[in-house]
Parts: C-alpha cells; structure tokens; sequence
C-alpha cells in the first residue's frame, strides 16, 4: 500500500495518488475519482475535504486529523484565495466548490462551509479586529462585523460573512463561538430561540441576521 503525504512545498502540485479510491459522501453516496486525473489536454483534477475546524485534507485520506492536514501557510493561502462555488460542469453535486489554479481543477467538499474562521486578531496600534481563517493567519482575515454574526439555535453554531466568492458565509471554529457565545444576548433572556444582540467592547450591536439565507 502506498502512503500518501501532503506536498508541502510551494508548487501547488500535490502528488499524484497511484490509485483509484472511493471517497464517501454525506447521505453514503459515492463518487469515484484519481486523483491527479486528466480529464482533457493539459488538465488535471484534484479532489479535498475541509472539516468544521478549516482544516484541509486530500479528500481521500482515511485518516484526517491535525497530522495528516496541510499546514504549509503558503499553499493555504493560495489555495483558499482561489475557492468559489464549483460552477465547472464537473462534480457540482458532490464537490460543490473548486479551487482552480490555471489547469488545474482543485475540487472541494466539506463539512460545513469551505470558509472556517479559527482565530480573532486585534491591532493594538488601529483598533481594527479581524477574523482569520483556515490556517492563512493575517493573510486570510476579513474585518470583524460583530452585527453580523449568526448563531443557529438548532445546533448554537455561529456563521460571519465570508468572502462572497466562496459563498459569502463561513462558519465560525467551535472553540471561537465558545468565547464569543457569552457575548449575545437574547430577547428576554431566554436562550431557547436566536440571540437579537451582541455585546462587544462595551457596544451593543443590534444582530441583522442577514447571512441566514446563506447558510
């Protein structure tokens, strides 16, 4: 059996498996694939998977955890830059969004969304807050818009606007919302339905909900 690492290196090239693999689905549906395949001149196909913690895998990596994800900051942030809804014809139903990098397709299943905000970064010197994500540090940030933060009551997972590209809603790491969770509010202070305010640096913030449609 060939053991399969993350290329780490600056060429955004990962290897190319050997083998043909299946790659389960959610619902148990499959989709079979080689990775590295070539479905026309000059074209090749890569197929990952992004977890709720914004950690990327090789889709077909029977283990994913933090050893076998990719960490080289460098092809993190060029390849979530890149990430967009999977408009390709190829894969649309399965791998719903694509990373393209020239001729090559990086198609992208996931848990939740492609898009998982894992810390808050604070400029002492301009006050500016911004959510960084999926392992690109200050250079995948958006500026922190706490009235605009989602918190679904149905399962307390908390969602802020992401780049539109990539479907204009990421989720927020599980470990963060648990710091941000004593920040909301909820009308009358019953926690059973959504929050309707979040508390922040001292400011109230009136929750616009308006990503809901997105998620």
């Amino acid at each position: 059996m060939v053991t399969v690492r993350p290329v780490l290196a600056m060429s955004w090239r990962p290897v190319l498996l050997r083998a043909l693999r299946l790659s389960r689905l959610p619902a148990s549906r499959w989709v079979s694939y080689v990775q590295g395949q070539s479905p026309g001149p000059r074209l090749r196909e890569y197929f990952y998977y992004i977890d709720h913690q914004g950690q990327l895998f090789l889709d077909d990596t029977k283990v994913k955890n933090f050893i076998t994800c990719f960490k080289d900051k460098k092809f993190l942030v060029f390849f979530f830059k890149q990430v967009q809804r999977n408009k390709s014809g190829r894969y649309e139903e399965d791998f719903p969004y694509i990373s393209p990098c020239g001729r090559e397709h990086n198609f992208i299943r996931c848990d939740d969304r492609p898009i998982v905000f894992t810390h808050l970064l604070r400029d002492e010197s301009s006050g500016l807050q911004r959510l960084s994500y999926c392992g690109g540090g200050d250079q995948l940030a958006v500026r922190f818009e706490p009235e605009r933060l989602v918190m679904l009551p149905e399962n307390g997972r908390v969602y802020h606007p992401a780049p539109e590209k990539s479907g204009g809603a990421g989720l927020v790491k599980s470990s963060l919302a648990f710091e941000l969770s004593s920040c909301f509010e909820f009308t009358g202070g019953s926690n059973s339905g959504s929050p309707t305010h979040f508390i922040w640096d001292g400011k109230r913030y009136t929750l616009t909900n308006e990503l809901i449609p997105l998620i």
